[in-house]
């Protein structure tokens, strides 16, 4: 399968590879002319035009920094230059808005589009073990499980047009939340006197069971190696952590959603973000407490 993949950063660069080694026949474009160099060593084909990368192609995937860019890239340069054969697919993380004006875009030009943004961070797209929360007809959903099943650990419907973009923003709104109160818990225990490591082997055994506390224990040292045991960098950036959670504060307005803990993460990652950590992991939250 021909396949584009536009955008070939943190996350895009790895997940282009590893359509590569699935033995796909990936177009790679991006702006920065370093991204462009590893993919053609990961084996893509580079192009430095979007329209130039998406002819004759069976599929265009993206992963962009937001909807204003998605938006004008699949207006202006995929729509319309793609073969209205090829399945596009948007892995961005963007407004539910702007995701369904996309698809509706596209499919009144006759493609057929899903949203698909992933859970996993830069080092599942690496090892092609991302989660794909994909939002669309049944019958795209069906042609998109091919290309995303190389990239990924599940590849689940979420529903129709926009409901990928509505699982990611309630996704990334609760993890915000359990990373505050697994980092309060940890910093409680040990100014209560409790070893955190102690207090890490019963809680990971117990109620206070969580993906934060378990698989990417934010106090360095102890539990299970995350960024925290380097200094909190890589992993998943506070900056686009609080992207996410503003995405999902504009749904909680537009739907009517009550939504109190995640306005006060949200706050707490703003604050977290103007201090000038944006650029540290998000469980980078520990060391405020």
């Amino acid at each position: 399968m021909k396949v584009a993949f536009i955008g070939l950063g943190n996350m895009g660069g790895g997940m282009a590879a590893n359509l590569v080694k699935a033995g796909h026949e990936v177009h790679a474009f991006d702006l920065a002319s370093e991204a462009l160099e590893k993919a053609k060593g990961n084996g893509c084909a580079t192009y430095t035009n979007v329209r130039e990368a998406v002819q004759g192609v069976d599929a265009v995937v993206s992963m962009l920094p937001n909807g204003a860019i998605v938006d004008k890239v699949f207006s202006d340069d995929i729509i319309g230059h793609a073969p209205t054969s090829a399945l596009l697919l948007d892995c961005s993380t963007i407004d539910v808005d702007t995701a369904r004006k996309v698809e509706a875009a596209a499919e009144a030009a006759g493609y057929a589009m899903v949203d698909a943004p992933v859970s996993g961070g830069i080092a599942a797209a690496n090892g092609g073990t991302l989660t794909f929360m994909v939002g669309g007809t049944d019958a795209a959903f069906a042609r998109a499980q091919a290309v995303l099943e190389p990239m990924a650990k599940a590849v689940i419907h979420a529903g129709a047009s926009g409901s990928g973009q509505v699982a990611k923003m309630c996704n990334n709104m609760l993890l915000a939340v359990h990373m505050i109160g697994t980092c309060e818990a940890l910093a409680l225990a040990e100014k209560a006197g409790l070893d955190p490591q102690k207090f890490y082997e019963i809680s990971s055994k117990s109620t206070g069971y969580c993906w934060s506390l378990n698989d990417y224990t934010p106090a360095p040292g102890i539990g299970a190696t995350s960024p925290a045991d380097n200094g909190y960098q890589g992993g998943f950036a506070s900056a686009l952590m609080l992207k996410d959670l503003r995405l999902a504060m504009a749904g909680a307005e537009s739907s009517c959603a009550t939504v109190p803990l995640g306005k006060h993460a949200t706050e707490i990652y703003e604050n977290f973000v103007e201090a000038g950590n944006g650029a540290k992991d998000f469980g980078a939250i520990f060391t405020t407490l």
